[in-house]
């Protein structure tokens, strides 16, 4: 199964465009977003995905009860952290800050998280994928990014926009 991440988009509408455009020519079948979307103008580019959309908040959203609006057209967004388990069994927690997996139980496979606005790709004591995208906005390091992971074989590729 193919899966679109991305995180930080601090409402870089252009990027949010090229992210959801990017992730429909994968034909990815589903999109987890890692917080940080910010604004509810925001909103409008990712009803162009052509499949399922699960995020969380991150640290810096302006009008969350205007998101959860917003995304009644598009998907899921909640408070961190998420977990949502992929079609085909693969168990995934998604936060916007690493340390917002601490005191969670174990049972999810794959952490994607984001704030910090540098992609990492690490495996912890169990061999779980731990996956931060990178910032999708590029306001910060000038290096909008998106991962694209495949869960079947656990190999991600993390694609500057």
């Amino acid at each position: 199964m193919l899966v679109g991440l991305f995180a930080d988009t601090h409402d870089h509408l252009a990027n949010i465009r090229l992210a959801v455009e990017r992730f429909n020519q994968a034909k990815c079948e589903l999109v987890l977003f890692a917080g940080d979307l910010v604004s509810t103008f925001a909103v409008p580019p990712l009803r162009k995905l052509k499949c399922p959309f699960v995020g969380c908040f991150g640290d810096n959203e302006g009008n969350k009860v205007g998101l959860v609006a917003g995304f009644t057209l598009v998907g899921q967004i909640g408070e961190p952290p998420v977990r949502f388990t992929a079609a085909d069994g693969t168990r995934f927690i998604v936060c916007h800050m690493q340390r917002q997996l601490r005191g969670q139980p174990d049972d999810w496979d794959i952490a994607v998280f984001g704030h910090t606005h540098k992609a990492r790709i690490t495996r912890d004591d169990s061999g779980r994928l731990l996956i931060n995208p990178g910032e999708t906005s590029g306001w910060t390091f000038g290096q909008p990014t998106i991962a694209l992971l495949d869960t079947a074989t656990r190999d991600l590729s993390l694609e500057r926009i």
